[in-house]
């Protein structure tokens, strides 16, 4: 009987650490830098660059200011279900969300406000 519980407890152990793995490069994909195109805004197409960094296992970002304020804004909430992510933020004094796709390992697809297309791609570090 003992027996069977020890095996029980190691293949608990092993289902856990496994899970927290997963969780773990799940968060992973979205993280980085990334060069958002949203098309047919009213005033024509935006590039929003956003960088989405890993923060006690936590995703956390900034919309990167690239004018020369460079006054970036805080992503309130990043949600994430699956291979997809939605990014909460406020800009020009409009509450905005971004839902982004998995489309490859450096592309993504997704709108803004589930009214704009939008398609992301990730930016190398050089």
């Amino acid at each position: 009987m003992k027996k069977v519980t020890l095996v029980n407890l190691m293949a608990a152990i092993l289902i856990v650490t496994a899970a927290k793995v997963n969780a773990q490069t799940q968060t992973s994909y979205f993280i980085g830098k990334w060069d958002v195109l949203v098309k047919g805004l009213p005033e024509g197409d935006a590039h929003l660059k956003f960088d989405i960094v890993d923060s006690a296992g936590k995703m956390k970002g900034v919309l990167l200011d690239t004018t020369t304020a460079h006054k970036d804004i805080a992503v309130s909430k990043i949600q994430k279900d699956g291979d997809k992510v939605t990014l909460y933020f406020t800009a020009r004094g409009y509450d905005l969300t971004l839902l982004l796709a998995k489309k490859d390992e450096d592309h993504a697809t997704g709108s803004l406000m589930n009214m704009f297309d939008a398609s992301a791609i990730r930016l190398k570090e050089k």
